[in-house]
């Protein structure tokens, strides 16, 4: 990876593979949510590359994502297509996610395809996190035509990530990412 011995061709060092392999794994889209890429979403934690191998670190949004073997695969083969022979992606669930993480650009794309954006994400402390039954209460607006007025249909959607609303005014059905 470091030097290819080929006259004419430059030698890489590591730390151009390390950034190359990072915006590799970084442009793989959301296998829930293809508009977002990995970077969108801040789900890349780490990259390590060696002269033989590369290590992508990842954080799910969620811990048991159902979508992180498909995250795992595509970042792999986007890697391996690109000269990466030994790859190898890691899964760390500390930190936790947060929907804090998503970048401004992953915002304005869930924003221009109609989702609504999450709010800040919950502070959490030191200690047990409280278990609550009851849905939080969330204060947003119909990304259709911006009323506050609102409903939850679902607290889960099509994804564990996001839950369903209803809005009252045009009617319309929308999806809104969830705080975490």
């Amino acid at each position: 990876m470091c030097g290819t011995g080929i006259p004419g061709r430059e030698v890489v060092t590591v730390a151009t593979a390390r950034a190359d392999a990072r915006v590799l794994a970084e442009s793989v889209l959301d296998p829930e949510m293809p508009l977002l890429t990995l970077a969108d979403l801040g789900i890349v934690r780490a990259v390590e590359v060696t002269a033989d191998s590369v290590v992508v670190t990842i954080t799910p949004t969620y811990s048991g994502c159902p979508a992180i073997a498909t995250m795992r695969d595509d970042i792999t083969g986007t890697l391996r297509r690109h000269g990466y022979r030994e790859v190898r992606v890691d899964t760390s669930l500390s930190p936790a996610w947060s929907s804090d993480w998503i970048t401004e650009d992953g915002r304005r794309k869930l924003r221009e395809s109609g989702y609504s954006l999450p709010g800040p994400a919950p502070r959490r402390g030191t200690g047990p996190i409280p278990l609550t039954l009851t849905v939080r209460p969330r204060e947003l607006t119909c990304p259709n035509c911006g009323s506050a007025e609102t409903q939850v249909v679902s607290e889960f959607g099509a994804t564990l990530c996001k839950a369903q609303y209803r809005c009252r005014s045009c009617l319309e059905p929308f999806d809104h990412v969830k705080e975490i």
